[in-house]
């Protein structure tokens, strides 16, 4: 098992045009919503930029199957699907990935505005086009601006039509198994092994599930420390709580205005306070990072 092996996680060599992407688009939709329990799929759902790929290629080898990725036609067969669905009764053996939708805007300003491994580029200048920003490399500045746009034009979008609010009330107290990113860093062996026993009521070969691991972890698909970046790779730099390097006051009030009740729903604040209080360095808040997206 070589996890840099696979060139879906490497590069994409065959990015699809517009209308290729459309047509396996409505393939996977078609088969999410009529043949997850037949085959069986096994579903993993997230908000863009929620750590879902990495789990769902973890997901896929526990259960020694294939990972069905985005960027490549899903077969008519049993496997691991990844997407961005809201909740549906039609879904079977679903998982939903979930992350502190902060550090989702600055992972989704690199993604969506800078070209990488994964992304199409006409995506990139769909939206560069669109917010128009004098210096992308500015963050701090573009960051507010930004965050109104992932909560409302990027929410009209063919390929997504939903924001991390939304996102979030859609599968909250459905009883979904929900997975999130930070638990991932933390103690991906046993969350791991909490989720596959849960979907398929058996745990995972301890052994096995520790090689698993180790193939997938940070290092190891990137050559690089978690923090450390590179330009123009989709798997960017491995840590939680990054948003506090580059949430200024505007951003945090604009984020809290669109989806602080959310992020206290899902456990990550108690209240608003955070809004006003001075950041911490993600380095001192978490030591555990082994592999993101």
């Amino acid at each position: 098992m070589s996890a840099k092996a696979d060139p879906n996680i490497t590069a994409v060599k065959d990015k699809p045009s517009r209308w290729v992407a459309r047509a396996r688009g409505l393939k996977r939709i078609a088969m999410w919503h009529g043949f997850s329990k037949i085959l069986p799929l096994y579903l993993v759902t997230e908000f863009p930029k929620s750590g879902g790929t990495w789990y769902s290629q973890m997901l896929a080898e526990c259960l020694d199957l294939p990972f069905a990725r985005n960027n490549n036609p899903p077969k008519f067969e049993s496997c691991v699907m990844h997407g961005v669905f809201l909740h549906s009764p039609r879904f079977s053996n679903v998982t939903v990935s979930m992350r502190d939708g902060r550090d989702i805007m600055v992972s989704s300003y690199y993604h969506f505005l800078f070209h990488n491994n994964v992304n199409l580029p006409h995506g990139v200048e769909e939206k560069r086009q669109l917010l128009q920003f004098k210096d992308y490399d500015d963050i701090e500045t573009n960051l507010p601006r930004f965050i109104e746009y992932m909560f409302t034009d990027f929410a009209k979008s063919w390929s997504f039509r939903c924001t991390w609010a939304g996102f979030v009330d859609s599968w909250i107290n459905r009883g979904a198994l929900i997975v999130k990113y930070e638990e991932l860093l933390a103690d991906a062996e046993g969350t791991m092994n909490r989720a596959v026993e849960t979907l398929t009521g058996r745990p995972v070969d301890p052994q096995r599930l520790s090689q698993i691991i180790a193939a997938y972890s940070f290092e190891n698909l990137t050559g690089r420390k978690p923090g450390q970046t590179q330009s123009g790779n989709f798997i960017r730099k491995g840590i939680a709580g990054d948003w506090k390097n580059h949430f200024n006051q505007a951003a945090r009030e604009a984020f809290n205005e669109y989806a602080g009740q959310q992020l206290i729903d899902l456990g990550y604040e108690t209240s608003t306070d955070w809004v006003h209080q001075p950041a911490t360095s993600p380095d001192q808040t978490s030591k555990a990072e082994t592999a993101c997206q």
